[in-house]
């Protein structure tokens, strides 16, 4: 039997394809091609080609979406270019791989929370009709949804039996990659929607996954209440020195989220986000079910511990992202990836392509998702819960 072959376009060159492009190498069973790849800056678009294998340089999106070859585009990208730019894929009859979010309310900060939502939604909507006129497969990269720990969480579950009654998940980071994440206009928003996202899609996955199992059909967000804040715009924040976080300059968003969200079997899921925790980022999610308690530490977790009396001790080995010092105890991660889910993720894409299925974490959920953030930007700002159902589909 011939084996599946999948061509694949990358859009971007920097962080988020570097973590794609490693796990395309990994991918089992199925003949993965790197046709393609463009980035803004030709030079670093030569580079990670030549690292990472990668057919050719092209000169830009179009050129991607031109190339007989390519069956999919990879959308590493900020978050204000994914939804016009996977609808026009979707279009041109390529499967997309869109990053986290989905989409989002990329304009002026002043603008009514209400309005965001919409325009969130309207986004959202546009890529999955594109995406379901097409016939094409849309793969939502929550990687948290693949992380071994929430997969091992899943089973566990399953075979505890009963309800989940709660779910209580945080991502927490020092800072961002990129600036363009601390503004409305191309982040659409702070540390909920860039943050955040990871624990709700999980916490929305497990949840799903759950009402399949137990009554048929998805378990769904249907409320969620929220605050926010501007931890690094206050008078002490501002006047301590040294400072460790990787704050950004002119930051319009926030830097700190926490949600409560109801879910229509009458549970709850609480997520929390931040951009001001120190120590390396901080992925945790507790399952209280019914019948069992699990506990998944993605990161930091104690599979390998280290102690060095000064940062210097262990020169350029890498320990784990955004660690601030080398120095003292750490937790080094030994396939920091791996743990975090990239592998398995691009493994089910590329499965869903090749055979024709809908991948575990899909439009479905991102549109959830996008539902809840944006509906919990609305309650932080108005001081009141907000139901979900109005915008559900």
């Amino acid at each position: 039997m011939e084996r599946q072959r999948v061509g694949v376009g990358l859009v971007g060159a920097g962080f988020v394809a570097r973590l794609h492009a490693e796990a395309y190498h990994q991918v089992r069973g199925i003949d993965v091609d790197l046709v393609a790849v463009t980035a803004v800056r030709r030079e670093r678009a030569d580079g990670f080609a030549r690292e990472f294998r990668v057919d050719r340089v092209v000169a830009d999106f179009r050129a991607v979406l031109a190339d007989r070859a390519v069956d999919l585009v990879d959308l590493c990208v900020p978050s204000h270019l994914h939804a016009s730019m996977a609808v026009e894929a979707a279009r041109a009859g390529k499967h997309v791989i869109v990053e986290k979010p989905l989409t989002g309310f990329f304009g002026d900060a002043a603008t009514p929370r209400v309005e965001m939502l919409r325009q969130a939604l309207a986004g959202a909507d546009a890529v999955l009709d594109a995406c379901a006129k097409a016939d094409v497969r849309l793969c939502y990269a929550e990687n948290w949804v693949y992380a071994p720990p929430i997969q091992k969480a899943r089973r566990l579950l399953t075979a505890a039996g009963g309800p989940i009654l709660r779910l209580v998940g945080e991502e927490s980071h020092g800072g961002t990659h990129a600036p363009v994440n601390k503004r409305w206009e191309t982040g659409g928003g702070g540390s909920l929607i860039g943050k955040a996202c990871h624990p709700l899609g999980a916490a929305l996955y497990l949840k799903a996954d759950e009402g399949m199992r137990l009554r048929g059909r998805p378990i769904r967000p249907v409320s969620v209440t929220a605050e926010t804040a501007n931890l690094a715009d206050t008078e002490t924040f501002r006047a301590a020195s040294p400072r460790y976080l990787n704050t950004v300059d002119g930051a319009n968003v926030e830097d700190w989220g926490s949600m409560l969200i109801g879910l229509d079997d009458g549970t709850v899921a609480q997520i929390s986000a931040a951009d001001t925790v120190l120590g390396g980022i901080r992925n945790q999610m507790i399952a209280y079910g019914a019948k069992a308690v699990v506990i998944c530490n993605i990161n930091p977790n104690d599979t390998v511990r280290a102690y060095a009396p000064d940062g210097a001790v262990f020169g350029d080995e890498y320990l784990v992202e955004k660690l601030e010092t080398k120095a003292g105890w750490s937790s080094p991660q030994p396939d920091e990836d791996w743990t975090s889910g990239y592998p398995q993720e691009i493994q089910d894409f590329m499965e869903a392509v090749a055979l024709g299925r809908e991948p575990l974490s899909g439009g479905p959920l991102a549109r959830d998702v996008t539902a809840v953030i944006y509906g919990a930007y609305l309650s932080a700002a108005e001081g009141r819960r907000v139901d979900l159902r109005p915008y559900l589909t």
